[in-house]
């Protein structure tokens, strides 16, 4: 994939999470987030389901993931915050979506990571009411433009 990245960095994403998605360990939680959600973006379930924790996934073959994906069409990604709470590493974000009907929606979530030898997996999920966004708020795309004249949906 050329260009930016879809995680909304501003860089390219081959130097983003293209470099995790062949085989480069995500460094932190919250590049873990950065990297899956472009994972989505690109359509790399592989990558998706090998960074997720075996304890969470359970007996799910990795074909029964590949065919549990949506066919969301990902439109931005907003990182509200990253911190270790309790000893707990969370990252919560919202990310922004058109899905099979063509319905903006949003998956706004607070994830749990984990390491182990050195390499970060996403663990588990709490889902979060959804964003309320202004007409006046910055576009969801990660434009810099206010929503009203970037996607007024």
């Amino acid at each position: 994939m050329p260009g930016l990245c879809p995680c909304g960095s501003g860089a390219d994403y081959s130097t983003c999470c293209g470099r995790f998605h062949k085989g480069e360990w995500a460094p932190c939680p919250e590049q873990l987030m950065r990297s899956r959600y472009s994972a989505y973006v690109v359509g790399d379930a592989d990558y998706l389901y090998h960074t997720w924790h075996p304890s969470a996934r359970g007996e799910e073959t990795l074909d029964q993931f590949r065919r549990s994906l949506g066919k969301n069409n990902w439109l931005g990604l907003r990182i509200l915050r990253a911190e270790q709470v309790k000893g707990r590493d969370l990252v919560e974000f919202a990310a922004f979506y058109r899905d099979d009907r063509g319905k903006l929606a949003q998956l706004h979530e607070e994830s749990v990571f984990v390491e182990e030898g050195g390499q970060w997996y996403y663990l588990e999920g709490r889902f979060l009411p959804d964003l309320k966004l202004g007409r006046n708020d910055a576009c969801y795309c990660g434009s810099g433009q206010k929503r009203k004249k970037c996607h007024p949906d």
